[in-house]
């Protein structure tokens, strides 16, 4: 059984990563922020208080991301193991997820301050199934139309310059010391997030001496 967790700042491609890494060790991708925006979209108790912090551009608190986190992980669909992104944030969340999981490794995606404005504010929304668009890498056939459903794309309420500072400053902040938690337990592979999605991916691997990755035809 194998457990990682990947760390990023936003825009760095923590659930792309997880997703790939999931899919090929038939492990349980946990995302955190899409378990809150599943709660936003359809328009929950949480969803509206999630609302509410993420349009101020600030963190969930450590009780909800912990409850969410600790409810998700009871389920246990996770035979061979899970990867997990989007936790733990702080000191507190870290210190309380290793009291209850032995981590096999955790990945850190390393992306500077002035890429990661520049991918986030690229960033849309289908308004209609939820599907992600990045106007840098992933445009849609038709402008401001969604590929899927045919949905309007919009800006992510908390995807302003405003909103995005605070962000990074809150990351550096809090999970700066994470890392450094991490690091004393020898646990983080530290990765370069600007190379294409296929050779972060292979990094990862190599760093977790894992087996290489092998894209799929086409990709």
């Amino acid at each position: 059984m194998r457990k990682y967790v990947i760390m990023g700042v936003q825009g760095s491609g923590k659930s792309t990563q997880a997703t790939m890494l999931a899919a090929d060790l038939d492990l349980a991708h946990i995302s955190v922020g899409d378990i809150f925006r599943w709660h936003v979209q359809q328009h929950t108790k949480m969803g509206a208080q999630v609302r509410r912090v993420m349009a101020a551009g600030e963190l969930v608190g450590d009780e909800l991301a912990e409850a969410v986190t600790a409810e998700r992980l009871s389920q246990h669909d996770w035979n061979y193991g899970f990867v997990i992104d989007g936790f733990p944030r702080n000191r507190r969340q870290a210190e309380f997820f290793l009291e209850s999981y032995d981590i096999d490794g955790v990945i850190q995606l390393d992306l500077p301050d002035s890429e990661v404005r520049r991918r986030v504010l690229a960033r849309r929304l289908c308004s209609g199934c939820g599907m992600d668009y990045n106007l840098i890498a992933g445009r849609p056939a038709v402008e401001g139309t969604c590929d899927v459903c045919g949905g309007t794309l919009v800006t992510r309420e908390d995807d302003t310059e405003e909103a995005l500072a605070v962000r990074l400053r809150d990351y550096h902040e809090k999970t700066d010391p994470v890392l450094d938690l991490f690091r004393r337990k020898e646990y983080v592979a530290t990765i370069d997030a600007r190379p294409g999605k296929a050779e972060i991916q292979q990094a990862i691997r190599g760093s977790l001496r894992l087996p290489p990755y092998q894209p799929a035809a086409g990709q």
